[in-house]
């Protein structure tokens, strides 16, 4: 689970009061506040979320908002308990990933007829297809976390290779090329693939080649690995266990277990998600020199390029909520273009909207803000989205699956045929 997206500020303001005021009535019969699940997790966003909604309670005495801490770890688990008890709260801060389940089991509002025009126009058609479900929007898209490379500055320059741009990103040959030339044997690896979730950036990184992994026939959803699907899966593989440029001891690690060999010179490059560029600045020794670039990029021509697939967190409403408009007037306040930056900043992310995505505070070279808002055109729903059984599938079989291929200890035809072949029966299963 990741934890850790904005119209113009004038429009949003001038519509805003009217709004409020219109859900404030509706609710007059209600007693009691909105309760606001937040999984915000990081000191400086739980700081951001508590001030809007301390604004927003200051502005609405009548439709006042209690903040709930919630967790990523446990979120699942809780919002299933309290939808199933008739207890849960009428706004749900959670990823797009877990919204699937929740939309089909009705647990969740279709937002289509609550929407504010001028919401619904800041945020891209791309984002919002990410909390589309069965063509109903179940969530509303703030926050993104894609995928980057947290590289070593002074390696990189002494190395002499090419330096990417969010414009002129590496192709995947080059990035194969550049880890040669940084690798030192016995003493460097030229990159460092932290593989504890293997499956979501597996799938997601195959958009840059063509792929998807999870494609749609005849209107159901079903597990394929063509050569676009494999391109990204088979060149880690390589990096492992032929080329020796990647490191094999970080593939049971999660992203935060590399950075003390990234510190310490053993690796040159980390591929991790945008949000652990805050660790990064936190915990680097003095005088240690990082730099912020895009992923590989596939040929456009393949129908990839820079595209990347992301599940980002979203903003829902609970459908047993009685106040539906009130609880749709809330998130509007939160996802106002200047709110949407704030948050975005506190929590290390990209935002969703345009106007947000202006922000003179994100628009920045310094710790590689302007990377990851100049990719954000690039982002696309993750092929996972949507696919009922892909919880079951990603635990039971692709996890382990995954691993098992990127040490060596399989091929790419039995990785096939565990990713497709079990895959599809267990898709099979939710589809008939």
């Amino acid at each position: 689970m990741r934890r850790r997206d904005f119209l113009t500020t004038a429009a949003a303001g001038a519509g805003a009061p009217a709004l409020l005021g219109a859900c404030a009535s509706s609710a007059g019969g209600d007693s009691g506040p909105l309760e606001y699940l937040s999984l915000a997790w990081q000191k400086e966003s739980i700081e951001v979320n508590k001030a809007l909604v301390a604004e927003w309670n200051k502005r609405n005495p009548s439709v006042k908002v209690r903040y709930v801490q919630g967790s990523w770890e446990s979120v699942h688990d809780q919002l299933l308990t309290s939808f199933e008890g008739g207890e849960a709260p009428d706004i749900i801060h959670d990823e797009a990933n877990d919204l699937t389940d929740f939309a089909h089991g009705g647990y969740l509002a279709d937002l289509r007829t609550l929407l504010p025009e001028g919401l619904k126009g800041q945020i891209s058609k791309a984002n919002w297809d990410t909390a589309t479900i069965a063509g109903g929007i179940y969530g509303v898209p703030f926050l993104h976390d894609p995928r980057v490379l947290i590289a070593n500055r002074k390696m990189l320059e002494k190395s002499g290779v090419r330096i990417p741009a969010a414009g002129r990103p590496w192709s995947w040959g080059e990035f194969e090329d550049v880890a040669k030339e940084l690798t030192v044997p016995g003493r460097r690896y030229g990159v460092a693939w932290s593989m504890k979730e293997p499956v979501n950036q597996s799938v997601n990184l195959a958009m840059s080649t063509g792929g998807a992994v999870f494609h749609r026939e005849r209107g159901k959803d079903v597990v394929r690995l063509g050569e676009a699907d494999s391109h990204v899966i088979e060149l880690i593989h390589r990096q492992v266990n032929e080329d020796r440029t990647a490191a094999r001891g970080s593939l049971g690690m999660a992203g935060s277990d590399t950075l003390p060999g990234f510190f310490a010179g053993r690796y040159a490059v980390l591929p991790l998600n945008f949000s652990f560029r805050q660790q990064v600045m936190q915990q680097a020794p003095d005088g240690f020199e990082w730099v912020t670039l895009p992923m590989p990029a596939g040929r456009a021509a393949d129908g990839g390029g820079q595209l990347q697939g992301v599940s980002p967190q979203t903003l829902s409403v609970s459908q047993d909520t009685s106040r539906k408009k009130a609880a749709m007037a809330f998130i509007a306040f939160m996802t106002r273009p200047g709110h949407m930056a704030r948050l975005a900043e506190g929590d290390w992310l990209v935002p969703t909207g345009r106007e947000a995505l202006r922000d003179p505070a994100l628009n920045t070279d310094e710790h590689g803000w302007s990377t990851g808002l100049r990719i954000a055109s690039d982002l696309r729903a993750s092929p996972v989205l949507g696919v009922r059984g892909y919880p079951e599938w990603k635990d039971k079989v692709a996890t382990p699956a995954l691993q098992e291929y990127y040490a060596g200890g399989i091929g790419l035809r039995a990785l096939r045929e565990k990713l497709v072949g079990d895959g599809n029966r267990i898709l099979a299963r939710y589809q008939r």
